[in-house]
């Protein structure tokens, strides 16, 4: 039996695993510091993580945000940053495991994102991705994102440019054609699904 699928909000304790996967896949990769921040302090940010392995029994209230931070049980195979500020969705990062890679993991976190901006009631969402990196645009384009301009040596290392893709959140036949998709999603490869229509769990109950 394969070990289950988890979609969920990133917490401490997976950081050492994200800051690995991102060394794999960015240069430069982001600090274990800035995860920090945008899982713990950051009010806008809804960092998502997709976890393969043992996946506690939903629960309900305080002990759901409790769960919510301690140590993760499997392992993190792929993880994503969205941000979410006055009407816009933002992709901040998205990368898989190098060992993971051709798996369809990448599309599912880009589709929670999009579900999450969607569920938060954002206008539109955006990311940057290099031009040379047609693989990536190929899943960008298969959602609906659109080439909305270039962003001169966006990556600093190499001074490459990136393309400036979004996706209007308001085209309601849009959106019914994403729900499809990510129903199709679900039903080829099925996952638990605690991040794209869950409330952070920074947002303490009462």
């Amino acid at each position: 039996m394969n070990p289950k699928l988890t979609l969920r909000y990133m917490r401490p304790g997976d950081i050492p695993q994200v800051v690995a996967i991102d060394n794999e896949s960015f240069n430069p990769p982001w600090s274990a510091r800035s995860y920090a921040y945008e899982v713990s302090e950051s009010s806008y940010s809804h960092m998502v993580v997709l976890e393969n392995g043992p996946t506690e029994a939903p629960v309900n209230g305080w002990r759901r945000w409790l769960q919510s931070w301690v140590r993760p049980r499997g392992l993190v195979v792929g993880y994503g940053g969205l941000w979410y500020i006055a009407g816009e969705g933002h992709i901040s990062t998205i990368a898989t495991h190098p060992d993971h890679r051709g798996l369809g993991y990448g599309e599912i976190l880009l589709a929670a994102m999009i579900q999450r901006a969607i569920t938060l009631q954002a206008e539109y969402i955006v990311l940057e991705v290099r031009v040379t990196n047609t693989i990536a645009q190929n899943l960008y384009r298969k959602y609906e994102f659109e080439i909305f301009g270039t962003k001169p040596n966006y990556y600093r290392l190499d001074n490459e440019d990136a393309y400036d893709m979004r996706l209007d959140l308001t085209d309601k036949a849009m959106i019914a054609r994403f729900k499809r998709r990510f129903a199709a999603i679900r039903a080829q490869q099925p996952f638990i699904d605690l991040y794209s229509e869950v409330p952070s769990p920074k947002r303490k109950p009462n």
